[in-house]
């Protein structure tokens, strides 16, 4: 799960060509940004499903997600990953929980960047298709350190929401991510965020 979204987040194939955004483009990301950020909270079951560059299915997993601004929580299984924002709990499940600091400047793909404003600076973006009920958005980093060669958003033309992403990772490994039953006005306490050791007797506290 981590390395999911540190992959991605949990994500430039060919930078030339894509000097500057297209303006279609950032115009609808701007859009799925703007009504994002309005939200007070936002909950959500994601699946989704590794391939190799073969197109062979390797990994296939389900978990929820909540968002509230810079913080998220993501349950998958047993593992629980909390972000306040400035720190970050990734505990396995039993008796170990590992802390560390965000770094703000990281090379990967965080949830809340995912679905907020990663791509304003980060990337350069160009809409590919505009056919039926989504629009289909092309994204390569401007960085080449990123984990990832490029990332393929689409959006819910009425929902201006990104419901599902694809992203290729620098070893042309395939990530398919998707959302559902996404709830955009979910009431989520700031606690939900951050590992409560006093709810974990016994866990061992790693710090990073």
């Amino acid at each position: 799960m981590k390395k999911f979204f540190g992959s991605m987040v949990l994500l430039g194939l060919f930078l030339t060509g894509f000097a500057q955004n297209d303006p279609q483009a950032k115009k609808i990301l701007d859009d799925v940004s703007s009504r994002v950020k309005g939200f007070k909270g936002i909950t959500a079951d994601f699946s989704y499903i590794t391939k190799d560059r073969k197109n062979i299915k390797r990994n296939s997993v389900i978990g929820k997600i909540s968002i509230k601004g810079q913080k998220y929580f993501i349950k998958q299984g047993s593992t629980e990953i909390y972000s306040d924002g400035n720190k970050s709990w990734n505990f396995n499940g039993d008796k170990e929980v590992t802390v560390s600091d965000i770094d703000n400047d990281s090379h990967t793909l965080s949830p809340q960047r995912l679905l907020t404003n990663f791509y304003d600076k980060d990337f350069t973006s160009k809409l590919v298709s505009s056919a039926g009920s989504t629009y289909q958005i092309l994204m390569m980093p401007v960085d080449k350190r990123k984990n990832f060669k490029q990332v393929t958003v689409f959006v819910d033309k009425a929902k201006k929401l990104i419901t599902k992403a694809q992203v290729i990772d620098k070893s042309d490994n395939k990530i398919e991510f998707d959302l559902r039953n996404v709830n955009t006005n979910a009431a989520l306490p700031d606690s939900r965020f951050t590992f409560d050791t006093k709810k974990h007797p016994g866990v061992e506290v790693i710090e990073q």
